[in-house]
């Protein structure tokens, strides 16, 4: 008789998924996320009886960070994934393989802030900062500079994710069951 030994399977690829898949998955994120902050502006304003719309306006910013906050740490840390970064399956994880703690999730939202407030401060920089077209310009602009800088990585992580011990993989696509 002989022995069959086997192997365990191999462990899966941690490939970073496209440059384009990540792209396509942060203009999903931020459709969801104009939702977002709509209903937070909402409950704000109800529960403060805000009655202006530059009325408590710091407060409101405030509000609407922590609601953020909140939303991408507590989706990180359960899952590795908002709802876009399931449909693009794109997974978060420490370079170790394992869901961020509360910290370095909280610190990936931080240093995350890089995709928008360059682009917002050059468009004040350039003296556009009231023509909306000219806004959403400069931060688009800023978004697809900033990501194509991960191409000089070799892992072709963002720079961010680098800075935070955390890395964006390709989730494999589920077993599809057989009929």
């Amino acid at each position: 008789m002989s022995s069959t030994v086997t192997s365990p399977p191999p462990a899966p690829l941690t490939t970073a998924p496209t440059l384009r898949r990540r792209l396509a998955c942060l203009t999903y994120e931020a459709v969801l996320l104009f939702g977002i902050v709509m209903i937070a502006g909402l409950l704000y304003g109800i529960l403060l009886g805000q009655r202006h719309a530059l009325q408590g306006r710091v407060g409101l910013g405030a509000f609407i960070v922590v609601i953020l906050a909140w939303y991408f740490v507590w989706c990180w840390t359960r899952s590795g994934q908002t709802l876009p970064m399931q449909t693009w399956r794109i997974r978060l994880e420490g370079r170790d393989g394992r869901l961020p703690g509360r910290g370095r999730a909280l610190l990936r939202f931080v240093t995350a802030w890089v995709w928008v407030i360059p682009g917002l401060a050059l468009a004040h920089v350039l003296g556009v900062a009231g023509n909306g077209w000219a806004v959403f310009g400069s931060v688009t602009g800023w978004i697809v500079g900033y990501a194509s800088l991960a191409l000089l990585r070799r892992d072709r992580q963002f720079w961010h994710d680098a800075v935070c011990g955390t890395r964006l993989v390709t989730v494999p696509p589920a077993a599809q069951p057989k009929h």
